[in-house]
């Protein structure tokens, strides 16, 4: 790639960053070899790795160099020597600039980033560097307007970025990324850059950076703390000594400099590089001699830069039309076409060309076709001379000039949020557009400024429903509680259309349920169904009623529930995606219950359709999870896994990689551990863990995955890891109220008896039973409370113990799965003496022969040996041992394994057969 590609943005800031400012024969980085020393070492093990492919070279110390400074203190100019070496060095590099008042512009600095190269690609090729991410992030870079299907969410977006740079920096050689005034970047471009930059240490990837560390934005902190995470020392920019100030003035004024005249003008900038090349400038233009003499005329010449505060007044010497013009500028900033520009200033084309020569001979504007100011701080200075009401309808008629100009709703919220609201309706429409469009692009936070802006239109009835419904969805609820806030006031609109009323209920519902208020969710909905008039509109309230019951254990009325929901189902056909929804519920609440299999089954069969999609932002993943729960634990684990499989090609594709994804993964691991793979599932489900930490460090999938984290760690013998899990993840009480798989604090009942603390377990395991009970949760294949309360009993009590397991087997036999049914038996056959022992334990192993439960198999093989050897039968116990040992080392067992070998060696059994 040729140096013309490479510097496709201009500079913007530093000591001599135009060459008509750089004072000749002075180099443009003055005082700064140690900065250029490290950028070239860094640009240096860049190449080097990209031309070795990394196989014998160290790990880079980190993918980021950071300069720091304050404004004008040449941090632009060393990023363009930066941007030089690295096309020197023969490295692709990509630029982008923060501004001020881009910052609540979505994406604003990554397509500042991509679009120059995507752009210089073929579409052909463009489709090629992307492939399935094309959808996903090409709206966000602008390569794509947004679709009309599914929406992205956050993290997929940011995993799709990734996806990119990784590609880019692989195929087609070593990778800078170069951000000036990162101060200002907005917060999804920052988010991502953040994410990645750990990333970029392991890639040919370099990621250098510039800001103001004294700012007191978010991206300031982010990048401040970006830095301190990744182990990076930024590189702060110092200020000119006196001797450097000297060789900038008599590069351009000659030898002949007076030395008193350079230490003044040392002592009047503060050394600040911009603010000497401006002051060297104006010493130049107005023709000053630089003698003792005219020492005092400095202070003067300085306070007419930028930083003296002299640029509103230079702005007036030069004439309302190039003040206008100048003001036309700052409020468009990156938008500023000439024909914008000509139009917001209500300027005609020769006053806009003689005004853009005036603003350019005043070294305001840069030189060139591009309406752009020389620095930031000249732009900030524009800007805020603007007065207030003129600023105001100023962006209020830039708004009306890009959405006329076809640009967009999003390109002209910027502008909108800067307007006072007037109860303009049609304003509040615009915001609620640019809304729609960020949540396409993966942006929900700039999607929720400009509904919280549109409200403040103070709009009324139907649309004011909708703004506080959109506001009050789960890709813009940034508290549960607002959110729930949100969606009573859209519900308190009087005469609202029955699909918009019926959308907020549901919404609402779900919201108080991530509140973890479940009971009051259920009868939002319940009142919403006796007041909704329609038949369809009546049936999606109670399919939304039945699915929050599914995933609360509070006390209410189970089984009354159940029996609605069972007397719906039988009348209806499934010719709609709501019915066959409901089979799927059906299915799901005779797991619950402990029905039969075959009723289950019947259910889940009947709720399958070619249709079902994981990804329906109506309806969302829940019912496809629990269909597929289903089949788990009717002993179809192979359907289960296809399904949730399914699920997850369809999340990735849809750019779903948050809470979805992480579900999805930690169930994959979870019908594994119940299919006795447990090496897999410990892999499945620390994956689902570590994509539910990229979201947040409290999503409910947390307790999903660190209850079946444990499970697992249990079932191979490792205690210890178990309770660093327990204790590193806080499971404990409180425990929520909402169902989750398996049972948290079932969970943490067998980590208590696995330690030997059977009196605590049965406690605990007797609240469990209390709370499931009431719900009607009595299937011990779903949540083997009951079997683990048997077995924490009989440690004191084992009459009461067997009494207890009778009541599981009892349970488990109505349900009728196999595995189920194993378990039970060998809990039972586990408090039980002699030959009955034995006979059930032979009874469980033919169960469990049926099901893919290897795990469990392999523990009742081993158990039934144990019991045969110890029963005096040691020719019988061998088979047993040996298929049992043999399996667990299959399933990863490792305590049973040892367990297993025990045994044999107990029963005079040679090693040569141990494996």
């Amino acid at each position: 790639m040729g140096r013309a590609e490479t510097q496709q943005r201009g500079t913007q800031a530093g000591a001599g960053e135009q060459c008509d400012r750089n004072p000749g024969g002075v180099p443009k980085t003055l005082e700064r070899d140690v900065e250029l020393a490290v950028a070239q070492a860094a640009l240096d093990a860049l190449s080097s790795r990209s031309q070795t492919g990394g196989a014998s070279l160290p790990p880079r110390r980190s993918g980021v160099l950071a300069f720091t400074g304050a404004a004008g203190a040449g941090k632009t100019t060393l990023l363009d020597e930066v941007r030089r070496l690295a096309a020197e060095r023969e490295c692709r590099v990509l630029s982008a600039k923060g501004g001020e008042l881009e910052q609540g512009v979505a994406f604003h600095v990554v397509r500042q980033l991509f679009q120059p190269l995507l752009a210089s690609y073929s579409d052909s090729e463009r489709r090629e560097v992307l492939g399935d991410w094309y959808a996903i992030i090409g709206p966000c870079i602008g390569l794509c307007p947004t679709g009309e299907g599914v929406a992205p969410d956050p993290q997929g977006v940011l995993d799709g970025l990734d996806w990119l740079v990784t590609n880019v920096a692989l195929r087609r050689g070593p990778l800078v990324m170069i951000v000036d005034d990162a101060h200002w970047v907005d917060l999804e471009s920052l988010t991502w850059l953040t994410s990645f930059a750990r990333q970029a240490e392991d890639l040919p990837t370099l990621i250098v950076v510039a800001y103001r560390p004294e700012e007191s934005t978010e991206a300031a902190k982010a990048f401040s703390g970006m830095m301190e995470r990744n182990r990076v020392r930024p590189l702060a920019l110092e200020p000119l000594t006196p001797a450097a100030v000297s060789a900038l003035l008599r590069g351009a004024l000659g030898t002949d400099v007076d030395e008193s005249f350079c230490h003044e003008a040392w002592q009047v900038t503060g050394g600040n590089p911009w603010e000497t090349v401006e002051l060297v400038a104006r010493i130049r233009e107005r023709g000053v001699d630089p003698v003792r003499e005219n020492v005092r005329l400095l202070r003067d010449l300085a306070a007419a830069t930028t930083m003296g505060g002299g640029l509103v007044d230079r702005l007036e010497q030069l004439g309302t039309s190039a003040t206008r013009l100048a003001w036309a500028v700052a409020i468009l900033s990156s938008e500023a076409t000439l024909d914008l520009v000509a139009s917001l200033a209500a300027l005609g084309p020769a006053n806009v060309s003689q005004s853009a020569d005036l603003l350019r001979a005043e070294h305001i504007l840069k030189p060139g076709r591009r309406l752009e100011f020389t620095h930031p701080l000249i732009a900030t200075a524009v800007y805020r001379s603007i007065p207030g009401g003129t600023r105001v309808a100023m962006h209020g008629k830039a708004a009306r000039e890009l959405i006329d100009a076809g640009l967009g709703p999003a390109v002209a919220a910027r502008h909108l949020l800067e307007t006072q609201p007037e109860g303009d309706d049609a304003v509040a429409r615009q915001l609620r557009d640019a809304a729609r469009e960020y949540v396409r692009l993966g942006a929900p936070d700039a999607a929720r400024r400009c509904l919280s802006r549109a409200l403040r239109e103070s709009p009324v009835g139907e649309l004011r429903a909708a703004i506080l419904h959109e506001l009050g969805s789960p890709a813009l609820a940034h508290e549960p509680a607002t959110a729930v806030n949100h969606l009573r006031a859209a519900l308190d609109e009087p005469d609202l259309p029955p699909v918009l009323r019926q959308g907020i209920a549901t919404r609402l519902a779900r919201a108080l349920a991530y509140c973890d208020r479940m009971t009051e969710a259920m009868s939002v909905l319940e009142e919403e169904a006796r007041t909704t008039a329609g038949a369809r509109g009546r049936l999606r309230l109670l399919t939304e009623h039945f699915l929050q019951a599914a995933f609360t254990s509070e006390a209410h009325d189970a089984p009354a529930l159940s029996r609605r929901l069972a007397q719906l189902t039988e009348r209806l056909t499934g010719r709609e995606a709501t019915e066959r929804y409901l089979f799927g519920l059906r299915g799901w609440d005779a797991v619950v219950r402990g029905e039969s299999v075959s009723t289950a089954l019947e259910y889940a069969e009947r709720a399958m359709s070619d249709d079902m999609s994981w990804t329906d932002e109506r309806w969302g993943f829940e019912i496809p999870a629990l269909v597929a729960l289903t089949f788990l634990h009717c002993d179809c684990p192979k359907r289960a896994e296809e399904l949730f499989t399914r699920g997850i090609a369809e999340f990735e594709r849809e750019g779903w990689r948050g809470t979805p994804l992480a579900l999805g993964y930690t169930f994959l691991g979870y019908i594994r551990f119940r299919c006795g793979r447990l090496t897999d599932a410990e892999d499945f489900v620390r994956a689902g863990l570590r994509l539910a930490d990229r979201v947040s460090p409290d999503v409910p999938v947390h307790w999903y995955a660190i209850g079946s984290l444990i499970e697992i760690l249990l079932a191979r013998g490792q205690v210890e890891a178990a309770e660093r899990m327990a204790a590193e993840n806080g499971l404990g009480e409180p425990f929520p109220s909402a169902v989750t798989f398996p049972d948290a604090q079932t969970v943490h009942a067998e980590l208590l008896l696995a330690r030997g603390m059977a009196k605590e377990a049965a406690a605990e395991l007797s609240q469990v039973g209390q709370r499931l009970d009431a719900h009607g949760m009595r299937n011990p294949g779903l949540c083997p409370w009951l079997l683990q309360l048997a077995l924490a009993t009989a440690a004191t009590d084992v009459q009461q113990g067997r009494e207890l397991a009778q009541e599981a087997l009892h349970r488990a036999e109505r349900f009728g799965a196999a595995s189920a049914l194993g378990h039970a038996l060998r809990v039972m056959a586990r408090l039980s003496d002699g030959p009955g022992s034995i006979a059930l334990l032979h009874r469980a192993v033919t169960e469990l022969e049926r099901s893919d439960a290897s795990y469990e198999l392999a523990c009742a093989l081993v158990e039934l040996g144990t019991a045969l050897r110890r029963g005096g039968r040691a020719s019988q116990a061998a088979e047993s041992l040996y298929r049992g040992v043999d399996l667990a080392v299959q399933c990863g067992a490792d305590a049973l394994v040892t367990q297993a070998r025990d045994e044999l060696i107990a029963a005079g059994l040679g090693p040569r057969r141990l494996k």
